[in-house]
């Protein structure tokens, strides 16, 4: 960086966009900077060169740049209003979140802000900078420090009624107890956003959002008709704006159609004219799933998780919902196949249904437990024996009812000897 300042002019500013390397376009910015001048047009200039400055050092993939940029920043704070203020620190903390790998950091210069902006007493910057230091701890699965942190947060904007902003923390919070798998208090949360945002203009992405959010709750409720209606909203309008999350609402919305039996139907979203513009390894996921399912088949369906664990496994939503399909259609084709036995060797079942024998082994043994059917594992002989169901005789509850029934006889001559006796 050069100690010599240049003049805060558009000619400056051209000078830097014309640079033949990124290295020297991000020093004629530095020297725009550093002229003392505080009149309006070199306040503006300045403006445009910090814009451009983090959008340059962002694609050079310079976070800590960015993070000290925003140190020096400080003293031009105090010259500009405090809503382009705002604005600035905003757009610096979310160039530094495009650069892959940067989530310490920005928790780092969140904190760092945080501290800045209650020494500044700059309240609303602040709080929407917690609210973004709130998310990345959830993001980072710090829970207990960002529900430390919103529970404060909560409470001082409720208390300000910025609604907006409210809008955010509640729907942050929804989906930071569902991450701590608190479905009441996630609901609550949400139902506390909608009331938010039923009170003002919210913009078509955080209403998504909250679909989106409504859609995860209430499939997490095993209601995935009315999840699959929220996510295809989602979907809506994430598509509108063009935004990645359209995909995994439409990934949901395919979700959905395999738990309720529909999995047919799946191709035919995959298809349609809004599906064909998203077609990759997410759809190609769901629909190897689907496939599966159709054909009852466990081998297809393990094929499907090992070819995209990505897709499938690292996202807890779908794993959540696959783990209790996968446990089903296991359930489903061990009854079928053992039917016919009264004794059969697991090794047999276990070619059958063509998974390992420990696996089947240790499935059939819950089963008995849960009471699926009746039976036992001879591990010795390395066999399953099948009893028929037994049949519950009705002389048992006849018996029952006919000594309860003597027993209220009994109480009733009690009473009628009590009043006789007084």
């Amino acid at each position: 960086m050069s100690t010599s300042y240049l003049p805060a002019t558009t000619d400056s500013i051209a000078q830097a966009l014309e640079a033949k390397t990124p290295s020297e376009s991000i020093s004629i910015y530095y020297r725009i900077l550093e002229n003392p001048s505080s009149s309006p047009d070199s306040l503006r200039i300045k403006e445009q060169a910090i814009t451009n400055l983090s959008d340059l050092l962002r694609q050079e993939n310079q976070a800590e740049e960015l993070r000290s940029l925003l140190t020096q920043l400080r003293p031009f704070f105090a010259l500009i209003p405090k809503a382009k203020t705002a604005k600035i620190v905003r757009g610096i903390i979310d160039a530094v979140a495009k650069i892959p790998g940067t989530s310490d950091l920005q928790i780092s210069l969140c904190k760092e802000m945080v501290q800045w902006t209650r020494a500044e007493k700059r309240t609303f910057l602040r709080q929407r900078v917690e609210a973004r230091l709130a998310a990345l701890l959830m993001e980072n699965k710090e829970y207990s420090e960002a529900l430390n942190l919103l529970s404060g947060l909560i409470k001082e904007v409720r208390r300000l009624d910025d609604k907006l902003l409210l809008v955010d923390i509640d729907l942050l919070e929804s989906k930071l107890h569902f991450s701590l798998r608190n479905l009441p208090k996630a609901k609550a949360a949400l139902t506390a956003a909608r009331t938010a945002a039923n009170a003002i203009y919210v913009p078509p992405a955080q209403q998504g959002t909250i679909d989106l959010q409504s859609g995860i709750l209430h499939a997490e409720e095993k209601d995935y008709k009315t999840a699959y209606s929220y996510f295809f909203e989602a979907f809506e309008a994430f598509n509108a704006l063009e935004e990645p999350r359209a995909v995994f609402s439409l990934k949901y919305m395919l979700l959905c159609k395999i738990m309720v039996n529909q999995a047919d139907d799946v191709a035919g979203v995959i298809s349609s004219k809004a599906g064909l513009q998203y077609v990759g390894p997410e759809l190609d996921a769901m629909k190897a799933v689907a496939d599966a399912h159709a054909k009852r088949s466990l081998k297809l369906f393990e094929i499907a998780l090992r070819d995209f664990k990505a897709q499938l496994e690292e996202d807890p939503i779908v794993h959540r919902h696959l783990s209790s399909l996968y446990d089903t259609l296991l359930e489903q084709n061990l009854c079928r196949l053992i039917e016919p036995f009264s004794r059969v060797e697991i090794a047999h079942i276990a070619d059958l249904i063509e998974l390992p024998i420990d696996h089947v082994e240790k499935k059939l043994s819950q089963m008995i437990l849960d009471k699926k059917f009746a039976g036992t594992l001879d591990q010795g002989a390395g066999c399953l024996i099948i009893f028929d169901d037994p049949k519950t005789d009705a002389i048992y509850q006849a018996s029952l009812e006919t000594i309860s029934n003597i027993g209220k006889v009994v109480d009733s001559l009690y009473v009628r000897s009590a009043k006789i006796m007084a």
